[in-house]
Protein backbone atom coordinates (compact mmCIF):
# COMPACT_ATOMS: atom_id res chain seq x y z
CA UNK A 1 0.00 0.00 0.00
CA UNK A 2 1.27 3.25 -0.90
CA UNK A 3 2.16 5.71 2.27
CA UNK A 4 1.29 9.32 2.65
CA UNK A 5 5.57 9.81 4.48
CA UNK A 6 8.15 7.06 5.39
CA UNK A 7 8.31 8.28 8.49
CA UNK A 8 6.58 10.84 10.69
CA UNK A 9 7.53 11.36 14.12
CA UNK A 10 5.13 12.44 16.53
CA UNK A 11 6.09 15.42 19.21
CA UNK A 12 7.56 18.68 18.04
CA UNK A 13 9.26 18.83 21.67
CA UNK A 14 13.20 19.24 22.06
CA UNK A 15 13.99 15.12 20.61
CA UNK A 16 11.24 14.76 18.18
CA UNK A 17 12.41 18.21 16.29
CA UNK A 18 15.72 16.63 16.83
CA UNK A 19 15.02 13.50 15.37
CA UNK A 20 13.06 14.91 12.79
CA UNK A 21 16.10 17.50 11.47
CA UNK A 22 18.25 14.41 11.71
CA UNK A 23 16.16 12.15 9.75
CA UNK A 24 16.20 15.19 7.53
CA UNK A 25 19.85 14.29 5.64
CA UNK A 26 18.82 10.29 5.70
CA UNK A 27 15.71 10.39 4.04
CA UNK A 28 13.16 11.38 2.03
CA UNK A 29 9.15 11.30 2.98
CA UNK A 30 9.31 12.80 6.87
CA UNK A 31 7.15 14.27 8.65
CA UNK A 32 6.92 16.03 11.98
CA UNK A 33 3.71 16.07 14.04
CA UNK A 34 2.71 18.47 16.82
CA UNK A 35 1.05 21.32 17.98
CA UNK A 36 3.01 24.87 18.83
CA UNK A 37 3.17 26.15 22.08
CA UNK A 38 -0.21 27.27 23.08
CA UNK A 39 -0.67 30.96 23.39
CA UNK A 40 -2.85 31.11 26.57
CA UNK A 41 -0.66 28.42 28.87
CA UNK A 42 -3.90 29.01 31.24
CA UNK A 43 -7.10 28.51 28.98
CA UNK A 44 -5.40 25.39 26.58
CA UNK A 45 -6.82 21.88 27.38
CA UNK A 46 -4.61 20.04 24.81
CA UNK A 47 -1.30 18.62 25.15
CA UNK A 48 1.50 20.31 26.62
CA UNK A 49 5.78 19.73 26.24
CA UNK A 50 8.21 20.51 29.19
CA UNK A 51 10.51 22.91 26.58
CA UNK A 52 8.08 25.95 27.33
CA UNK A 53 11.65 27.67 28.97
CA UNK A 54 13.86 30.39 28.12
CA UNK A 55 17.01 28.09 30.44
CA UNK A 56 18.00 24.25 31.12
CA UNK A 57 21.51 23.93 32.09
CA UNK A 58 24.03 21.90 30.18
CA UNK A 59 27.32 20.21 30.66
CA UNK A 60 29.09 17.03 30.22
CA UNK A 61 30.18 16.78 33.94
CA UNK A 62 28.22 13.35 34.72
CA UNK A 63 28.27 10.73 37.13
CA UNK A 64 26.85 8.44 33.77
CA UNK A 65 29.33 7.19 30.76
CA UNK A 66 25.97 7.32 29.01
CA UNK A 67 24.66 10.85 29.62
CA UNK A 68 27.98 12.44 29.73
CA UNK A 69 28.26 10.69 26.56
CA UNK A 70 25.00 12.12 25.39
CA UNK A 71 25.88 15.70 26.24
CA UNK A 72 29.12 15.89 25.34
CA UNK A 73 28.23 14.30 21.38
CA UNK A 74 25.43 17.14 21.50
CA UNK A 75 27.03 19.75 22.95
CA UNK A 76 29.57 19.23 19.62
CA UNK A 77 26.24 20.39 17.03
CA UNK A 78 25.14 23.34 19.39
CA UNK A 79 27.33 25.86 17.32
CA UNK A 80 26.94 23.81 13.97
CA UNK A 81 22.77 24.52 14.41
CA UNK A 82 23.23 27.79 15.57
CA UNK A 83 24.92 28.87 12.79
CA UNK A 84 23.05 27.02 9.51
CA UNK A 85 19.53 27.73 11.40
CA UNK A 86 20.42 31.41 12.66
CA UNK A 87 19.06 31.08 15.68
CA UNK A 88 21.09 31.43 18.94
CA UNK A 89 20.54 29.75 21.62
CA UNK A 90 23.44 28.43 24.00
CA UNK A 91 25.77 30.40 26.50
CA UNK A 92 28.62 29.07 27.47
CA UNK A 93 28.78 30.67 30.78
CA UNK A 94 29.93 27.46 32.57
CA UNK A 95 28.50 24.90 35.13
CA UNK A 96 29.69 24.54 38.60
CA UNK A 97 28.69 21.85 41.24
CA UNK A 98 29.35 22.60 44.66
CA UNK A 99 28.80 19.97 47.67
CA UNK A 100 29.97 19.53 51.56
CA UNK A 101 32.85 17.50 52.23
CA UNK A 102 31.42 13.83 52.01
CA UNK A 103 28.19 14.11 50.75
CA UNK A 104 28.40 13.36 46.98
CA UNK A 105 32.16 12.15 46.95
CA UNK A 106 31.20 9.05 44.95
CA UNK A 107 29.43 11.07 42.61
CA UNK A 108 32.09 13.35 42.20
CA UNK A 109 34.69 11.09 41.77
CA UNK A 110 32.67 8.92 39.21
CA UNK A 111 31.80 12.40 37.27
CA UNK A 112 35.74 13.23 37.19
CA UNK A 113 36.61 9.58 35.77
CA UNK A 114 33.45 9.87 33.01
CA UNK A 115 34.81 13.42 32.49
CA UNK A 116 38.69 12.37 31.70
CA UNK A 117 37.55 9.25 29.40
CA UNK A 118 35.17 12.34 27.49
CA UNK A 119 37.94 14.68 27.55
CA UNK A 120 36.56 17.62 29.40
CA UNK A 121 38.23 19.83 31.76
CA UNK A 122 36.87 19.88 35.37
CA UNK A 123 38.49 22.62 37.70
CA UNK A 124 38.15 21.71 41.23
CA UNK A 125 37.48 24.49 43.49
CA UNK A 126 38.96 24.24 47.34
CA UNK A 127 36.59 25.60 50.22
CA UNK A 128 38.63 28.31 50.44
CA UNK A 129 38.55 29.53 46.95
CA UNK A 130 34.82 28.89 46.55
CA UNK A 131 33.75 32.52 48.10
CA UNK A 132 36.16 34.39 46.34
CA UNK A 133 36.09 32.93 43.21
CA UNK A 134 31.64 32.70 43.04
CA UNK A 135 31.00 35.58 45.73
CA UNK A 136 27.23 35.64 44.99
CA UNK A 137 27.02 31.94 46.70
CA UNK A 138 26.85 31.84 50.65
CA UNK A 139 28.07 27.95 51.22
CA UNK A 140 29.50 26.14 54.72
CA UNK A 141 33.26 26.24 54.88
CA UNK A 142 33.32 22.63 54.03
CA UNK A 143 31.49 23.33 50.42
CA UNK A 144 33.77 22.38 47.93
CA UNK A 145 33.65 22.88 43.98
CA UNK A 146 34.16 21.29 40.66
CA UNK A 147 33.65 23.91 37.80
CA UNK A 148 33.35 23.20 33.80
CA UNK A 149 34.17 26.30 32.07
CA UNK A 150 33.77 24.90 28.74
CA UNK A 151 30.98 23.01 26.79
CA UNK A 152 28.71 24.18 29.80
CA UNK A 153 26.75 27.11 30.82
CA UNK A 154 22.69 27.16 29.55
CA UNK A 155 20.55 26.65 26.43
CA UNK A 156 17.12 28.48 25.42
CA UNK A 157 14.82 24.79 25.24
CA UNK A 158 12.15 27.11 23.43
CA UNK A 159 15.01 28.54 20.72
CA UNK A 160 16.89 25.07 20.15
CA UNK A 161 13.52 23.52 19.38
CA UNK A 162 12.87 26.15 16.71
CA UNK A 163 16.05 25.85 15.40
CA UNK A 164 15.55 22.18 14.92
CA UNK A 165 12.29 22.73 13.42
CA UNK A 166 13.56 25.13 11.10
CA UNK A 167 16.21 23.26 9.72
CA UNK A 168 13.91 20.22 9.56
CA UNK A 169 12.14 21.94 7.28
CA UNK A 170 14.37 23.67 5.36
CA UNK A 171 15.70 19.42 4.67
CA UNK A 172 12.69 18.40 3.51
CA UNK A 173 10.46 17.63 6.33
CA UNK A 174 6.69 18.10 6.47
CA UNK A 175 5.52 19.67 9.70
CA UNK A 176 1.93 19.22 10.71
CA UNK A 177 0.85 21.95 13.57
CA UNK A 178 -1.93 18.95 14.92
CA UNK A 179 -1.99 16.57 18.01
CA UNK A 180 -1.82 13.09 16.95
CA UNK A 181 -4.80 11.31 18.75
CA UNK A 182 -4.31 7.43 17.67
CA UNK A 183 -1.36 5.32 16.09
CA UNK A 184 -2.51 2.09 14.64
CA UNK A 185 -0.13 -0.89 13.25
CA UNK A 186 -2.44 -2.06 10.21
CA UNK A 187 0.16 -4.67 9.28
CA UNK A 188 1.38 -3.22 6.20
CA UNK A 189 1.56 -0.23 7.14
CA UNK A 190 0.64 2.70 10.28
CA UNK A 191 -2.10 4.75 10.27
CA UNK A 192 -1.50 7.71 12.42
CA UNK A 193 -4.62 10.48 13.06
CA UNK A 194 -4.28 13.97 13.82
CA UNK A 195 -6.25 17.03 13.52
CA UNK A 196 -9.03 14.61 11.84
CA UNK A 197 -7.07 13.53 9.37
CA UNK A 198 -5.38 9.99 8.79
CA UNK A 199 -1.74 9.34 7.46
CA UNK A 200 0.10 6.40 6.35
CA UNK A 201 3.75 5.94 6.83
CA UNK A 202 6.24 3.07 7.54
CA UNK A 203 7.31 3.62 10.37
CA UNK A 204 6.54 6.51 13.41
CA UNK A 205 8.26 7.47 16.48
CA UNK A 206 6.34 8.23 19.33
CA UNK A 207 8.78 11.28 20.80
CA UNK A 208 5.99 12.92 23.25
CA UNK A 209 7.66 13.28 26.33
CA UNK A 210 5.31 12.76 29.56
CA UNK A 211 2.27 12.74 27.15
CA UNK A 212 3.73 9.29 25.94
CA UNK A 213 1.24 6.96 27.22
CA UNK A 214 -1.93 9.73 26.81
CA UNK A 215 -4.28 9.16 23.79
CA UNK A 216 -3.12 5.73 22.06
CA UNK A 217 0.07 6.44 20.69
CA UNK A 218 1.52 3.13 21.94
CA UNK A 219 0.54 -0.42 21.75
CA UNK A 220 1.22 -1.03 25.20
CA UNK A 221 2.38 2.27 27.76
CA UNK A 222 6.35 2.89 28.76
CA UNK A 223 6.82 1.81 32.08
CA UNK A 224 7.11 5.91 33.07
CA UNK A 225 6.41 8.10 35.64
CA UNK A 226 5.40 11.58 34.88
CA UNK A 227 6.06 13.66 37.99
CA UNK A 228 5.35 17.43 38.96
CA UNK A 229 7.88 19.66 38.94
CA UNK A 230 7.56 23.55 40.55
CA UNK A 231 10.31 26.35 39.36
CA UNK A 232 11.06 29.45 40.98
CA UNK A 233 11.78 32.72 39.48
CA UNK A 234 13.24 35.89 41.03
CA UNK A 235 13.10 38.71 39.11
CA UNK A 236 16.07 40.60 38.64
CA UNK A 237 16.68 44.31 39.11
CA UNK A 238 19.85 46.45 38.26
CA UNK A 239 21.01 45.63 41.75
CA UNK A 240 20.56 42.20 41.43
CA UNK A 241 22.39 42.07 37.77
CA UNK A 242 25.27 43.41 39.08
CA UNK A 243 25.42 40.42 41.34
CA UNK A 244 24.31 37.79 39.37
CA UNK A 245 24.77 38.67 35.78
CA UNK A 246 28.15 37.11 35.09
CA UNK A 247 27.28 33.71 37.37
CA UNK A 248 27.69 30.41 35.98
CA UNK A 249 24.84 27.31 35.83
CA UNK A 250 25.55 26.18 39.42
CA UNK A 251 24.02 22.86 40.99
CA UNK A 252 24.26 22.64 44.63
CA UNK A 253 24.58 19.37 46.89
CA UNK A 254 22.86 19.76 50.31
CA UNK A 255 23.55 17.36 53.22
CA UNK A 256 19.73 15.96 52.51
CA UNK A 257 18.94 15.10 49.07
CA UNK A 258 15.59 17.50 49.62
CA UNK A 259 18.21 20.40 49.97
CA UNK A 260 19.67 19.76 46.29
CA UNK A 261 18.91 22.85 43.85
CA UNK A 262 19.65 24.07 40.47
CA UNK A 263 20.39 27.29 39.89
CA UNK A 264 20.31 28.99 36.22
CA UNK A 265 21.71 32.92 35.43
CA UNK A 266 19.54 35.63 34.79
CA UNK A 267 17.99 35.56 31.44
CA UNK A 268 15.08 37.63 29.97
CA UNK A 269 11.77 35.96 29.45
CA UNK A 270 8.99 37.10 26.55
CA UNK A 271 7.47 39.56 29.23
CA UNK A 272 10.65 41.44 28.83
CA UNK A 273 11.86 41.46 32.64
CA UNK A 274 15.13 39.09 33.77
CA UNK A 275 14.52 36.38 35.88
CA UNK A 276 17.26 33.96 38.10
CA UNK A 277 15.93 30.53 38.23
CA UNK A 278 15.95 27.45 40.00
CA UNK A 279 14.60 24.50 41.25
CA UNK A 280 15.07 20.59 42.75
CA UNK A 281 13.75 17.19 42.84
CA UNK A 282 11.71 17.00 46.07
CA UNK A 283 7.93 16.86 44.55
CA UNK A 284 6.34 13.46 44.35
CA UNK A 285 2.91 14.18 42.59
CA UNK A 286 2.92 12.17 39.75
CA UNK A 287 -0.36 12.01 36.67
CA UNK A 288 -1.60 9.30 34.82
CA UNK A 289 -4.13 11.13 32.88
CA UNK A 290 -4.24 13.35 30.64
CA UNK A 291 -7.23 15.67 32.58
CA UNK A 292 -4.39 15.75 35.58
CA UNK A 293 -1.23 16.73 33.66
CA UNK A 294 -2.67 19.02 31.46
CA UNK A 295 -4.34 20.89 35.16
CA UNK A 296 -1.11 20.98 36.20
CA UNK A 297 0.60 22.83 33.19
CA UNK A 298 -2.47 25.32 34.05
CA UNK A 299 -1.02 26.04 37.30
CA UNK A 300 1.02 27.86 38.94
CA UNK A 301 3.00 24.74 40.46
CA UNK A 302 3.03 24.33 43.86
CA UNK A 303 3.40 26.71 46.40
CA UNK A 304 4.67 24.96 49.17
CA UNK A 305 7.82 23.60 46.74
CA UNK A 306 8.09 27.32 46.05
CA UNK A 307 8.21 28.54 49.18
CA UNK A 308 10.67 25.48 50.01
CA UNK A 309 12.66 26.73 47.01
CA UNK A 310 12.89 30.32 48.64
CA UNK A 311 13.91 29.07 51.93
CA UNK A 312 17.25 27.22 50.55
CA UNK A 313 17.85 30.17 47.91
CA UNK A 314 18.00 32.96 50.50
CA UNK A 315 20.27 30.69 52.61
CA UNK A 316 22.51 30.15 49.27
CA UNK A 317 22.25 33.58 47.65
CA UNK A 318 21.19 36.00 50.78
CA UNK A 319 21.10 38.77 48.23
CA UNK A 320 18.05 37.36 46.70
CA UNK A 321 16.40 39.26 49.98
CA UNK A 322 13.25 41.76 48.56
CA UNK A 323 13.26 40.19 45.36
CA UNK A 324 10.02 39.59 43.41
CA UNK A 325 9.06 35.86 43.32
CA UNK A 326 6.65 33.58 41.58
CA UNK A 327 6.40 29.98 40.29
CA UNK A 328 5.46 27.42 37.47
CA UNK A 329 5.30 24.00 37.00
CA UNK A 330 7.23 21.78 34.99
CA UNK A 331 6.77 17.88 34.45
CA UNK A 332 9.61 15.40 34.61
CA UNK A 333 9.64 12.21 32.80
CA UNK A 334 11.19 9.21 35.08
CA UNK A 335 11.97 5.90 33.24
CA UNK A 336 12.02 2.55 34.98
CA UNK A 337 15.99 2.32 34.01
CA UNK A 338 17.24 6.02 34.42
CA UNK A 339 17.90 6.07 31.29
CA UNK A 340 16.41 6.92 28.21
CA UNK A 341 13.76 4.85 26.39
CA UNK A 342 14.73 4.40 22.43
CA UNK A 343 14.18 1.58 20.88
CA UNK A 344 10.68 -0.51 18.85
CA UNK A 345 7.64 -1.57 20.79
CA UNK A 346 5.51 -4.85 20.42
CA UNK A 347 4.70 -3.63 16.48
CA UNK A 348 8.51 -3.51 14.80
CA UNK A 349 6.49 0.07 12.61
CA UNK A 350 6.40 1.88 16.09
CA UNK A 351 9.30 2.86 17.89
CA UNK A 352 9.09 5.28 20.75
CA UNK A 353 12.09 7.97 22.17
CA UNK A 354 10.79 9.38 25.71
CA UNK A 355 12.13 9.46 29.19
CA UNK A 356 14.81 12.66 29.76
CA UNK A 357 14.65 11.62 33.90
CA UNK A 358 14.98 15.30 34.87
CA UNK A 359 18.64 15.82 32.55
CA UNK A 360 17.80 15.45 28.97
CA UNK A 361 17.35 18.64 27.69
CA UNK A 362 20.91 19.29 27.27
CA UNK A 363 20.86 15.78 25.14
CA UNK A 364 17.90 16.29 23.15
CA UNK A 365 20.05 16.56 20.07
CA UNK A 366 21.83 13.41 20.50
CA UNK A 367 18.94 11.08 21.25
CA UNK A 368 17.28 12.93 18.71
CA UNK A 369 19.58 11.44 16.43
CA UNK A 370 19.36 8.41 18.16
CA UNK A 371 15.74 7.99 17.48
CA UNK A 372 16.56 9.10 13.75
CA UNK A 373 19.30 6.06 13.74
CA UNK A 374 16.37 3.65 15.26
CA UNK A 375 13.81 4.76 12.42
CA UNK A 376 16.54 4.33 9.00
CA UNK A 377 18.08 1.35 10.87
CA UNK A 378 15.90 -0.65 12.95
CA UNK A 379 18.22 -0.64 15.96
CA UNK A 380 20.93 1.29 18.26
CA UNK A 381 24.45 -0.34 18.59
CA UNK A 382 26.79 -0.76 21.69
CA UNK A 383 28.46 2.41 20.78
CA UNK A 384 25.13 4.31 21.21
CA UNK A 385 24.26 2.64 24.22
CA UNK A 386 21.23 0.29 22.63
CA UNK A 387 21.37 -2.07 25.31
CA UNK A 388 20.92 0.70 28.26
CA UNK A 389 18.21 2.42 26.05
CA UNK A 390 15.92 -0.69 25.31
CA UNK A 391 12.05 0.18 26.44
CA UNK A 392 10.41 -1.34 29.07
CA UNK A 393 6.52 -1.56 29.28
CA UNK A 394 3.62 -1.26 31.75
Amino acid sequence: MAVDFRFIVIGRGMMGAAAARHLSSMADGIALIGPREPEERKAHHGVFASHYDEARITRTFDANLAWGTFAARALGRYREIEAESGISFYSEVGCLYVGPGKAEQDFFRNAIAVSRTLGSYIEAIAPADLGRRFPYLAVDADFSGYFERKRAGHINPRALVRAQARLAERGGVSLIEETVTSVRDAGSHVEVTAGGRNYRTERVLVAAGGFSNFHTLLPRPVDTRVVGRTVAFYEMGEREMAIFGNMPSTIVFGDREEDHIYILPPVRYPDGKTYLKLGGDTEALSFRKLEDAGAWFRSDGSAAERDHLSRIALQLMPELAGCSVTSGPCVANFTATGYPYAGFTQSPRIGVLTGGNFVAAKSSDELGRLGAVLLTGGRLGDEDFGRELTPVFA
